[in-house]
């Protein structure tokens, strides 16, 4: 259980530095409203969980331990629910509701279509 709780702790400072420098990034493409930045590293990370567990999916492509690293270490310090719900509240604090709708809708949509797009090439590897 140790072993296993610094395994994802890596992955999470990995995954966490990963998504700051992505989401200053990608934001700085845009002076709209709209989360971009957040919205693109919550769809990248539901790609990304998507391939991971399509590798592992009826094969031993990875051992628990890299599983464990890359899906709740990596993708889970990636990805930010609260960050996600966060923007989406001061989206309608502002009155933006067209942008919230967009932004809260088009990340489900988006978000599962990506998990399913990835588990799918992986499994066609």
């Amino acid at each position: 259980m140790l072993k296993d709780f610094f395994i994802v702790g890596a992955g999470s400072f990995l995954g966490g530095g990963a998504r700051f420098v992505v989401s200053k990034v990608v934001q700085t493409w845009t002076t709209l409203p709209f989360p971009l930045g957040t919205f693109v590293v919550n769809v990248l990370g539901c790609l990304l969980i998507g391939f991971f567990s399509g590798l592992n999916h009826g094969g031993d492509w990875m051992s628990p331990s890299t599983r464990l690293i890359l899906t709740t270490g990596f993708c889970g310090g990636f990805t930010t629910f609260s960050t996600f719900i966060s923007e989406g509240t001061a989206l309608a604090g502002d009155h933006n509701f067209g942008w919230l709708a967009l932004y809260t809708f088009g990340s489900l949509v988006v978000g599962f279509v990506c998990v399913l797009a990835g588990h799918s090439v992986a499994r066609a590897l």
